[in-house]
C-alpha cells in the first residue's frame, strides 16, 4: 500500500496505467472543462457585484433625483400661486379703472 490516501480523482501510476493512457486523456478534458467554467463562473460572480455597486450607484441617484424633484414641485406651486396673485391684482386694478372710467362718463351725462 502507498503512503497516501486513496483519491478517485487522481489516476494511481500503477503498472497498467500508461501516460497517454484513454482515462488520463478523458480525465484531462474534464478538468480542462471544469477549469473552463470555473473561469467562467468567477467573471460572472464579478459582474454580479460590479452590477449591484452600479446599482447602489443608480439608487443614490434616483433618491437624489426624487428629492429634487420634489423641491421643484414647491417652488412650481409658489411660482404659481404668486402669478395668480398677480394676475388678480391686475384684473381688480383694470375693474376699477373700467368703473372709474364709466362714474366719469355717467355722472356729467345724468347732472345736466
Amino acid at each position: 500500500m502507498s503512503d497516501q490516501p486513496y483519491d478517485p480523482y487522481i489516476p494511481s501510476s500503477g503498472a497498467g496505467h500508461a501516460q497517454g493512457a484513454p482515462g488520463n486523456q478523458r480525465t484531462a478534458a474534464i478538468q480542462q472543462q471544469i477549469d473552463d467554467t470555473v473561469g467562467i463562473m468567477r467573471e460572472n460572480i464579478n459582474k454580479v457585484a460590479d452590477r449591484g455597486a452600479r446599482l447602489d450607484s443608480l439608487q443614490d441617484k434616483t433618491d437624489n433625483l426624487a428629492q429634487s424633484a420634489q423641491g421643484f414641485r414647491r417652488g412650481a406651486n409658489r411660482v404659481r400661486k404668486q402669478m395668480w396673485w398677480k394676475d388678480m391684482k391686475m384684473r381688480m386694478c383694470i375693474v376699477i379703472g373700467i368703473i372709474i372710467l364709466l362714474v366719469i362718463i355717467i355722472v356729467p351725462v345724468v347732472v345736466t
